[in-house]
């Protein structure tokens, strides 16, 4: 079989072996301490900001600070002073194509899924933010201590790419959030020709623009040479730039992740993935297949294709927070994003630089390590998931859709975990029969396990009319077995075992890899059409998909008519109860209502129990997951040498293959009304038998004192007409409740709030001033299907 060298499966080439072929290219000593220096910088900002030491106002005035004087004097500098000779043409156009091309993705994806009301501001925010990568701040220091004694002219690059980026990639994010702008606009007295005006004006007012331009004329006419007489205040203005920065960075991450809710964690997964896992992917390969003929050497191309990974991994800049609220257009998302982004970039470099500095790697270690990981977490997943069966069956779930088929989900994560334990001791001995059987369990339990997000989420797609799966439940799980088994027959059929293997991934080599990625992309392209149908189906909130459409027909048949002939169609409604209704006493809604039979609680705990939203979750995570893994895949086959940072993508793909069971168990194993509700009233009634004579004190800000004053004063009238309405919670009792989107909706269309982040919080504080409460006072207030009523 025709197959790149091999060398115990973690398809290091054996040039890239040789200690003598392959030295460092960069240092990583200086690495900590440089990371250690910029984290430390953005952590004195946080906790200026977080104790109030600097006020917003203030933070304000130091971001425009940075970005209209010590930035653009920074760029001047070095736009005069750079080198042109030194510059490898080909690696910045590789640079360049991958963030074109990745903007381009981000913004498509983001026009097909999102709502028309907000589709075109998220189109262009969300595709600066995957993008605009922090490259001055955060990214200059970490290069330059990696890269300063090895390759100084590395450091050219970002403020070579940097500037190009903000020149031709952000005005087309800008049209996007003018255009969302004019559409907003009822009159809409702007023409197209007049938005292109703005957008080509705000580009131009840009002072980083404005200075790039200005620094490349100077760069030809003063000879690469700043005149002495400016070069103390230029200095002193780009000089100040790294600390402010970066403070300014820790001073804007105060109170974000607060302001996170459910509705954004979808769009922050997704835009999260395109900037710290597409990016960085995408940016290795365009420098893999452009700059491949123009190097002079393969180390150095090798070299170029790391740099590039290494800057796809920086975060977003703090400025697309600026630009989200100068459009005051998803500014949640954005910020809270980049928070995230930022944190989570700095293990990924700090392990990307440390495998790339090692001079020469042994297989044999790190094929053990690779192989004691995945014992290792499969151990553990398999803990998370027999709780996690365990609860399902309890909790009678697995008998309804489409909890059926993530039950067999669980089952084939159970099957991969328990393979690959049973690999770990098999593989080390020399059965050929144990090997193969073995491989078999593995590798068809492990293909099911990438096969099922697709499916789960076509079965969604399925539902989303009437809550009736259109095609029968058995149909879809023998494809969700079925497919594996088929794929792992043909492997073994066709393909020949590599020798001196123990690592499962590569059991037949390239033949192997080919079927995973065949598999992979279908689970990809299936769960991920489903997701856009789904999400196209509606139009809303993605948490929000079937639970609105079956809660607002529910709500038609319990909503009472005004009118003489109430009491007529109360009766023939009565015809149709269900025999044993009629003895059900249900208190008042406004006391908190405890009886099990009450409908509206009924009605909750009916759409809760579909847990759309987990199971939407739970394929965008695992599709997540599939893409890192076809990634590695394409690596392995395309790449003439994967070498080092080929590992790093390997561990992960471990950890996530033989690690679902932790999502499992993070989305399905607590189950609200067996575990977490009894749990909490268990601890509630220890802790009030031991201090029986401590009653809690309902202590409420002014800050909700005035909202909740204001709201009783001037609008609670008029929402009480607008959205109140008169419902069915008993036999012969109605309450007057609304659900909790409903306030939400109505906050923005009077105005009280900017975003449907602002009036949850707004409707938190009404729950906490005792103006609202949940009919069973089970919930705290949320932009949900869930019943409220006011107290008084």
């Amino acid at each position: 079989m025709d197959a790149p060298a091999i060398s115990n499966n973690l398809n290091l080439s054996n040039g890239d072996l040789d200690p003598s072929d392959t030295p460092p290219t960069m240092s990583i000593d200086k690495l900590f301490p440089a990371l250690l220096e910029c984290f430390g910088i953005i952590l004195c900002g946080y906790i200026a900001g977080r104790a109030n030491i600097i006020t917003s106002t203030q933070a304000k005035g130091l971001g425009n600070f940075v970005s209209k004087f010590a930035l653009p004097a920074l760029l001047f500098k070095n736009m005069v002073l750079l080198d042109f000779g030194n510059v490898i043409w080909p690696f910045l156009w590789s640079i360049l194509i991958a963030k074109v091309s990745v903007f381009f993705i981000v913004c498509v994806i983001t026009l097909l899924v999102a709502s028309p009301d907000t589709r075109f501001s998220k189109a262009g925010l969300f595709s600066i933010f995957a993008t605009q990568s922090n490259d001055f701040a955060l990214g200059y220091p970490i290069v330059e201590a990696l890269y300063k004694n090895t390759h100084p002219e590395y450091l050219q690059y970002i403020y070579l790419v940097a500037p190009v980026s903000l020149m031709l990639l952000n005005p087309i994010g800008f049209a996007f959030c003018e255009i969302q702008k004019w559409r907003d606009q009822r009159d809409r007295q702007q023409s197209k020709l007049q938005i292109v005006g703005v957008v080509i004006l705000q580009v131009l007012k840009n002072p980083m623009v404005f200075m790039v331009v200005i620094g490349i004329i100077f760069h030809f006419i003063l000879d690469q040479k700043i005149p002495a007489f400016m070069e103390q205040f230029v200095d002193g203005l780009a000089n100040s730039f790294g600390g402010a920065a970066l403070f300014y960075l820790g001073l804007s991450m105060v109170g974000q992740l607060g302001k996170l809710t459910r509705s954004t964690v979808v769009a922050l997964i997704l835009l999260i993935t395109a900037k710290l896992l597409v990016m960085p992917l995408i940016c290795r390969e365009t420098v893999e297949l452009l700059d491949a003929d123009n190097t002079s050497s393969s180390l150095e191309h090798s070299s170029l294709s790391n740099y590039a990974f290494l800057y796809g991994v920086f975060p977003s800049a703090p400025s697309v927070a600026i630009y989200a609220a100068h459009y005051n257009m998803e500014l949640q998302v954005v910020t809270s994003g980049m928070v995230i982004s930022t944190f989570l970039s700095a293990p990924i470099m700090y392990v990307s630089a440390w495998l790339l500095t090692i001079p020469w790697m042994d297989p044999k270690p790190l094929m053990d390590s690779l192989q004691n990981v995945s014992f290792n977490v499969s151990i553990i997943s398999l803990v998370a998931l027999a709780w996690t069966v365990t609860v399902m069956f309890l909790s009678k779930k697995f008998k309804r859709l489409p909890h059926m088929f993530t039950v067999n989900l669980f089952l084939a994560q159970i099957l991969a975990c328990v393979s690959m334990i049973m690999w770990n001791f098999v593989v080390r001995q020399d059965r050929f029969i144990g090997h193969v059987l073995t491989f078999t369990l593995l590798y068809g339990s492990l293909y099911s396990t990438y096969v099922w997000p697709g499916l789960i989420a076509l079965s969604l797609v399925l539902m989303k009319r009437g809550g009736e799966l259109k095609v029968a439940p058995g149909f879809l799980v023998i494809a969700g077995w079925g497919v594996p088994a088929l794929v792992a027959a043909v492997l073994l059929v066709t393909g020949e075992r590599m020798p001196d293997t123990i690592d499962s991934a590569f059991f037949y080599g390239r033949p192997q890899i080919i079927c995973t990625s065949v598999v992979l992309a279908f689970s990809i392209v299936l769960g991920g059409c489903s997701l856009v149908g789904l999400r196209r189906g509606t139009w809303d909130s993605m948490y929000h998909v079937l639970e609105r459409e079956t809660m607002l027909g529910t709500i038609e048949d319990l909503r009472l008519p005004t009118g003489p002939d109430t009491q007529t169609i109360s009766d023939i409604r009565d015809m149709f109860e269900p025999a044993g209704t009629g003895s059900i006493n249900i208190g008042p809604c406004e006391t908190g209502c405890e009886s099990p039979g009450c409908l509206l609680a009924q009605e909750e705990q009916q759409v809760a129990d579909r847990q759309v939203a987990r199971h939407v979750l739970l394929c965008l995570l695992l599709i997540v997951s599939l893409l890192a893994n076809l990634s590695s895949c394409l690596w392995w086959l395309f790449s003439r040498v994967p070498g080092r940072l080929y590992l790093e993508l390997q561990f992960f793909c471990a950890v996530v293959n033989y690690g679902q069971g932790f999502i499992s168990f993070g989305l399905f194993g607590l189950d609200k009304h067996l575990i977490i509700l009894p749990f909490k009233k268990k601890i509630s009634c220890l802790w009030h038998r031991r201090k029986p004579e401590e009653q809690p004190q309902l202590v409420v800000s002014d800050d909700i004192m005035m909202t909740c004053t204001q709201f009783i004063r001037y609008h609670k009238e008029q929402c009480v007409r607008d959205i109140v309405q008169q419902k069915r919670c008993g036999e012969r009792t109605v309450a007057d409740t609304f659900l909790g989107s409903e306030l939400v909706e109505w906050l923005l269309q009077v105005g009280l709030s900017q975003d449907r982040g602002e009036a949850l919080l707004y409707g938190i504080r009404l729950q906490q001033g005792g103006v609202l409460q949940h009919i069973t006072q089970e919930y705290g207030f949320k932009d949900d299907n869930l019943h409220y009523c006011f107290t008084a």
